[in-house]
């Protein structure tokens, strides 16, 4: 079969690729976004944000404002289709850019709710504080940014479960485009850097069962296992295998919120020999048995 190459086509820009160990951490991660809030301002505003124990985001619907935080050098003017992420729940404050009585901003703001029994590797990953700029960002990431704020003004049935699957998807969106933005990386975003590391990062984030040992692991890295512990650990702060362990655990704290899969299925999807030694595990690492997380969400959708 012969296709011709259309011009249009081959001159235009592709897209930087993103790096499969993200992908598929992003796809097996417990993470949740919630829209809280719908915010309309008129004229001199303000709304100050203490700080809160899960991240916060503001995505700026129509208008302009300002964020300060101790987190940044200095303050931040936002326009309409802009992000701002504090994936720590740093304190922040957002206000009018002007005193015209005339001027409006929507704001939709929401919360960023990791994995709350175990160090999740974005955690630690991304900074205090980061900022999409829809003047920069690609057209899908504008596209839904302006179907959330549709949608966020719209009676439709269903909207705030669909705000919050909406949200969901732009901050996957964001975190890829803060990965391949910025340049001054730390822990899983450096790790993503070495393409040694990165290979056995993605091996552990899409097999989590396997049988991993730092011998196979090194051999996976084309390295020596003191070299490839060095590294590991230089990059990511901690131990390889104790990654290996913090994976799983956050792995299963997903899996455990399907209240079809027993637990010894999920001890033998994640690769230990008994439930007891799972559930021991479990409560080592998280400080919680795994039938806390189950009566946890429980009580998250009866509210």
């Amino acid at each position: 079969m012969y296709i011709e190459h259309t011009p249009a086509l081959a001159s235009s820009p592709r897209p930087l690729p993103v790096e499969p160990a993200l992908e598929s951490l992003l796809s097996q991660s417990m993470l949740r976004v919630d829209i809280v809030a719908e915010l309309q301002y008129c004229g001199s505003w303000f709304m100050d944000e203490p700080r809160y124990d899960c991240g916060l985001f503001h995505l700026v619907g129509t208008g302009e404002c300002l964020v300060e935080s101790p987190a940044l050098t200095e303050a931040l003017q936002l326009q309409a289709g802009d992000l701002v992420v504090f994936p720590h729940g740093d304190p922040h404050r957002l206000s009018a850019t002007s005193d015209d009585p005339t001027s409006s901003t929507s704001l939709i703001c929401g919360e960023l709710h990791f994995s709350s029994n175990t160090m999740h590797p974005l955690s630690h990953a991304l900074p205090a504080c980061f900022v999409v700029r829809a003047a920069h960002a690609d057209n899908v990431f504008r596209s839904l940014s302006t179907m959330m704020v549709d949608v966020a003004n719209s009676g439709l049935a269903g909207r705030q479960v669909l705000l919050n699957k909406l949200a969901d998807t732009l901050f996957t969106l964001a975190i890829c485009d803060f990965a391949q933005r910025q340049t001054d990386h730390r822990g899983l975003f450096a790790a993503l850097a070495d393409t040694r590391i990165c290979k056995v990062l993605r091996a552990v984030h899409e097999n989590p069962g396997h049988a991993w040992t730092m011998q196979c692991m090194a051999a996976l890295a084309c390295m020596s296992r003191s070299a490839f512990a060095e590294r590991f650990a230089q990059l990511m702060k901690v131990p390889p295998m104790q990654y290996v362990t913090q994976w799983r655990v956050s792995v299963a704290e997903r899996l455990l919120r399907d209240r079809q899969l027993s637990v010894a299925s999920i001890a033998e999807q994640l690769g230990y020999s008994s439930e007891a030694a799972f559930r021991r595990l479990f409560k080592r690492v998280s400080g919680v048995c795994p039938g806390h997380i189950r009566s946890q969400d429980q009580d998250y959708l009866l509210n």
